[in-house]
């Protein structure tokens, strides 16, 4: 196949999967791949390289020495596979899968982390949240590691990428939804905080946490309550119980 001369600087090495196994995985799991890069007359590679390109992935091959560029730990075995760029989607699309009944959305604020990320999409997806929300800057976004850790969820629910979390907040009020941030230092906890209904629920970064002009958006600020001695849970622990308190909260107004 024709080389298409991008220099390695131009990749986006989180939408990169090298190995073997990781490539081949990539491929049974259904992640979207757009093409792979394989070393020149590498013999070993023929199998997965014939079922890559029986599933439409272009296949480029190229010196060993590009793939050495690419490769951010030097174990990439003779291939790289790059994801299909991810379709966001717009806030509005979330609202609208919200419906009017009890609905959740998650949102994070400046989550830099892409294993927290797929994780929280994870969380989100399985207890049927309506969508995550994240920044388009200095967040983490839909990459290889994020199909990996989310197990495959972000594929099944929307994401959407906005340019001011604060201001999508008064966006999902207008939508009847109530925001809640979830953070530490709160003065009364998760069990004691309205987290029924349509709650959009505020997840802050691993270093900095929930900036004070999205804090003063949120109507209420909870904690997970803690009796050990360890800090807090991570932020994707945590997303986790938040997303499984509203399903259990639903759950048991729809009981009564």
């Amino acid at each position: 196949m024709a080389n298409h001369h991008r220099s390695p600087s131009s990749w986006d090495r989180n939408a990169l999967i090298e190995g073997r196994h990781a490539c081949m995985e990539a491929l049974e799991e259904g992640v979207p791949l757009s093409r792979a890069l394989v070393s020149e007359g590498d013999a070993a590679l023929t199998k997965i390289v014939r079922k890559l390109g029986a599933a439409g992935v272009l296949i480029e091959h190229v010196p060993r020495s590009k793939l050495d560029q690419l490769s951010s730990h030097g174990a990439h075995q003779g291939i790289i596979c790059e994801t299909a760029p991810y379709s966001y989607a717009a806030l509005a699309d979330i609202v609208t899968r919200s419906g009017s009944g009890d609905a959740l959305v998650v949102v994070l604020d400046h989550i830099t982390d892409e294993g927290n990320f797929g994780a929280i999409v994870r969380s989100a997806e399985v207890v049927g949240a309506a969508g995550v929300v994240i920044a388009k800057a200095r967040s983490a976004s839909v990459g290889s590691g994020a199909y990996k850790t989310s197990a495959g969820a972000v594929s099944h629910i929307p994401i959407a990428r906005v340019a001011n979390i604060a201001s999508t907040l008064q966006v999902l009020k207008e939508a009847h939804f109530w925001t809640v941030a979830a953070s530490e230092h709160a003065d009364r906890d998760v069990w004691h905080t309205p987290f029924g209904g349509r709650i959009a629920v505020v997840m802050g970064s691993e270093d900095a946490g929930i900036s004070r002009i999205v804090l003063e958006n949120c109507d209420f600020v909870c904690s997970l309550p803690q009796r050990g001695k360890v800090e807090s849970l991570n932020v994707a622990q945590a997303a986790t119980v938040m997303c499984y308190e509203w399903l259990r909260r639903i759950s048991v107004a729809g009981d009564d």
